[in-house]
Parts: C-alpha cells; structure tokens; sequence
C-alpha cells in the first residue's frame, strides 16, 4: 500500500462570503444552534476517585464513535453536537465525553486535562468496550481532542485495542510549541483573551476546593498560552515547564506509530496551526495515515448550508 496524502483542492468548497479563516472559526459558535435533548448522561468514577460524565447518543447500533472535544469545549458544543448526529443518522451510536471539568462541574481532584491525559481516554474506552454492546469503535477528535486522540493512537501502537477500527481528527495542533507561538500573535488576540479567561474561571473554582495549593493571584499577568502551562499545566501535572509539557504531548511524533486507518484533517487556513502542525513527512512515512489539507475550513469550522444540515466535516468523517 502507498503512503497516502491529499491536498484536496475541491472536496470542500466554503460558503461564498465564509471564506476566511477567521471567519470559518468564529461563525459556527455563534450562529448554529442544534438541539442536544437527545442526550443521556452518564457518570463514571475514575481509578483516581475522580468523575467523568459522558454525554450518549444510542439508537441501538454495534458501532460506536467516541468523540473528543477541544480546549475549553465540551459535549454541547456546535461541533459535537453535529458529529453526534451525522454519526447516528448513518447508522452509529454516539458517546460524547466531556474531559475532567469541562461538564459545568470542577472535577474533585486537583489534576486538569491537558493534551497528554491518554489515560481518561482509554478509561472511556474500556468503558464502552466493556458494555458488550460494541463491535467496532472510531475515534473522532477536534483540535486538542484530535492531539489526545492522535497521541493514545501512537501510544498504543500494534496493542491497540482491536475493536479500536479507524479514526478521524479535525483540525490539531499537532505541534504544541508552534501552535501557542501562532496563538499568541498579535492577529490572533481574540482567541487567545477568550482561552485565558474561561480557564482563569477553572482556575478560580479549583482554588475554592484546593486554597493552599492553587492560585489565581495576579493572573492579569498571563498573556498566553506559555505563561498558563508554566505557571498551572506543567507543575500540577508533573512537567518540568511548558516546553517540557509541549514536547511530550504533541502527535506529530507519534504519528509514525500509528497503526489503524487515521484521517488528518487541517485546513490551509487554520488560524490556530503553526506550519509545523501539518504533519506531511510523517503522515506520508505511514501507509495507515490519509492527511487531508484543505485550502479553506478554519479552526474547526467546515461551513455548509444544505438540507440535511451538516458541516462538510462530518458528512468527511461519515465518508472515512
């Protein structure tokens, strides 16, 4: 089998006046509104005495796609929600689970996510597995949710789990380090303001349970994305300091290890990745890898109108 690598100049073609990265990223948060009754939550205790809460979406299919988030998102999000129903209109169940202190709820450890917390994804995994419902599961992530997926992926390597089949990544950051570098440019402000102030409110309400051991004092000092993982992620998680923790939770580097069929989408104009988070070398040393480098898309965005109302990433995960 060839290595496999597309720029996929025509497959998807935005909107006529949502062609900009920026807006691509921007407008789905505000503007698509999707019903997310359908749900049924489940809460699960974690080997370390902590909780998750998993959003399900069942129509009594054997198949099953377990979707993972992005940074300060959560299974209600607009593109969640879209997956979940592209996937269950095709025939799949659907599981949504929102990462420690992403459903409305702090978590009662004083441990966050971050890009390298494989372990809550396979705990969810073996969750699902071990319903016995199952006979295949994908795995579908955005953004940080697509890095922790990649990651786990080249983690386990040849032991993947085997009713693990395929999966599909949208939009990551698959250099941690070149990433928060775009982030915190100047052009990019808007994102990065909206980023630290949702997290200072985790922050916030960690230090209620946890005063001797977090703080939020000065946090007006925090200007990006090295500045938080310095002064929170990497000591609360055992890294020697924001690179350390950049280094060892990038995918770019697991990549090669990856052996289930992965598609890699990111858009050309991502305004969150780096040049170094398109990951073309390794993905085509990988003959299980299709990287797909749409020139439009943004962060996560994959804007279409149509009847059945789905964003063309999810009729391209459906499709994979």
């Amino acid at each position: 089998m060839s290595p496999k690598f597309s720029m996929q100049t025509q497959t998807y073609k935005p909107p006529f006046l949502l062609k900009n990265g920026h807006l691509q990223s921007i407008y789905p948060s505000f503007s698509r509104k999707l019903d997310t009754s359908f749900y049924e939550r489940e809460r699960i205790t974690t080997p370390d005495d902590d909780f998750l809460d998993l959003d399900w979406s069942c129509i009594g299919s054997k198949q099953l796609a377990i979707i993972s988030h992005g940074l300060e998102g959560n299974s209600f999000r607009p593109y969640v929600v879209g997956m979940v129903n592209a996937i269950n209109k095709h025939g799949w169940d659907a599981l949504a689970w929102n990462f420690r202190s992403c459903s409305q709820e702090t978590n009662r450890k004083l441990r966050f996510y971050h890009n390298g917390t494989t372990d809550d994804l396979e705990f969810i995994i073996n969750h699902a597995t071990n319903t016995g419902r199952y006979e295949s599961i994908a795995l579908i992530g955005f953004s940080m949710g697509g890095n922790l997926s990649l990651v786990y992926l080249g983690q386990k390597g040849a032991n993947i789990n085997q009713i693990i089949k395929k999966a599909v990544v949208f939009s990551v950051p698959c250099d941690l380090e070149g990433s928060s570098i775009k982030l915190a440019k100047l052009i990019n402000k808007i994102y990065m303001k909206r980023f630290l102030n949702m997290l200072h409110k985790k922050i916030k309400a960690k230090q209620e349970i946890f005063p001797h051991k977090i703080s939020d004092s000065d946090y007006n000092k925090i200007k990006n994305f090295k500045d938080f993982d310095d002064r929170y992620t990497a000591p609360i998680h055992g890294f020697k300091n924001a690179e350390d923790y950049w280094h060892k939770c990038s995918s770019k580097q697991f990549i090669p290890q990856i052996k289930i069929p992965t598609l890699i989408v990111n858009a050309a104009n991502d305004p969150f990745l780096s040049e170094s988070c398109y990951p073309i070398e390794e993905a085509a040393a990988n003959q299980n890898i299709l990287l797909e480098i749409p020139p439009s898309g943004g962060h996560v965005g994959f804007i279409e109108f149509n009847k059945e109302k789905m964003y063309w990433s999810e009729r391209r995960a459906v499709q994979f």
